[in-house]
């Protein structure tokens, strides 16, 4: 028994072209001249503050704060338009060190086969099926 390969059997490779229709902005100084970013930035901001997602506090003696970036994106519709623009204040991580500047960590997402079997049982039920984009999701947080 010979795989397929050998035999000449193959699948054409596919080299997928992007297309983007919206660049985002490359440096700070655009963003910053741009008013939808700027509202993007203060709708964040905001949010952060009326979820008292974080508090400002001292760093501990022993160790050094971690530093934070911005990170822009624009989203678009099936058309190709721009819906909307999001800002995302998101903390540099990788500058983190386990037992110091964090003990466990959780990331809850939704697994592909949790998605496959809501759709499953959806569909012969005749169920609707909406997508929505959650602007802020935080762990134990009250949507509405």
């Amino acid at each position: 028994m010979q795989p397929r390969a050998k035999n000449g059997i193959v699948k054409p490779k596919l080299h997928p072209t992007l297309f983007l229709t919206h660049l985002e902005s490359a440096t700070i100084q655009q963003v910053l001249a741009a008013p939808q970013w700027l509202v993007a930035i203060k709708i964040e901001y905001a949010t952060h503050f009326q979820n008292n997602t974080w508090s400002l506090v001292p760093p501990p003696p022993s160790g050094k704060p971690i530093g934070c970036n911005w990170v822009f994106r624009m989203k678009e519709n099936p058309d190709g338009s721009i819906d909307k623009y999001k800002a995302r204040l998101v903390a540099k991580g990788f500058h983190q060190q386990a037992g110091s500047d964090f003990i466990t960590t959780f990331t809850p997402v939704v697994k592909p086969v949790t998605v496959h079997t809501v759709l499953t049982i959806a569909m012969p039920n005749n169920w609707h099926i909406h997508h929505i984009d959650v602007n802020n999701a935080f762990l134990n947080g009250v949507l509405e």
